[in-house]
């Protein structure tokens, strides 16, 4: 059990158990994890993703008595925040163009499939520049602003933009399936 699966899932049993601070605690954490996996999956840059964090954080509230102690937290939790979303781009018309099934990266490392997922992505981002790979790796996978990532390593804003259009370019232009490519070869850095 990693770390943030037992620390979610001591909040989760305190708060059943009555503790409002720590029902408090968890639901905030959650939507801290919430808004980066709902901004990354969402067409339209992520405006709606704070109305789904909090769509997800009432299901979680409302289904809470639907949780089994005895199996994960953030597997439970995974669902519901899947099935908001499927719903929401239900509603919008919209297919996902990648696969939901990747949010288990939402909370953490559960099988050995993921640990693979992570060697595999290890391996696909090595191929950029190393400022550029951490740039995509903070604002892509740990959700962090661009402006925030930009100021960890030194870029403008504009700058740090750029960079990681041209690094996504890049990755797109060599993973892409050779009908679904839409650049040329990538622009260096």
């Amino acid at each position: 059990m990693t770390d943030r699966e037992a620390q979610f899932k001591a909040l989760m049993q305190r708060g059943l158990a009555g503790d409002v601070a720590a029902w408090r605690v968890l639901l905030t954490d959650l939507g801290a994890h919430l808004r980066p996996f709902f901004t990354r999956r969402l067409f339209d840059g992520g405006s709606d993703a704070e109305d789904l964090v909090q769509e997800t954080l009432i299901a979680i509230h409302a289904k809470q008595a639907t949780w089994d102690p005895s199996q994960s937290f953030t597997g439970w939790a995974y669902a519901i925040a899947r099935h908001k979303l499927v719903d929401h781009l239900r509603r919008q018309g919209r297919r996902p163009t990648h696969p939901i099934e990747e949010a288990s990266v939402l909370f953490a490392d559960h099988t050995v499939e993921d640990g693979a997922t992570k060697a595999d992505l290890g391996r696909c981002l090595s191929l950029l520049p190393a400022r550029q790979r951490r740039l995509i790796e903070d604002v892509r996978l740990q959700g962090l602003s661009v402006a925030e990532a930009a100021e960890r390593h030194g870029y403008s804003v504009t700058a740090a933009k750029v960079s990681l259009h041209r690094g996504l370019k890049t990755l797109t232009a060599r993973f892409a399936e050779p009908g679904a490519r839409t650049g040329g070869a990538s622009d260096e850095n």
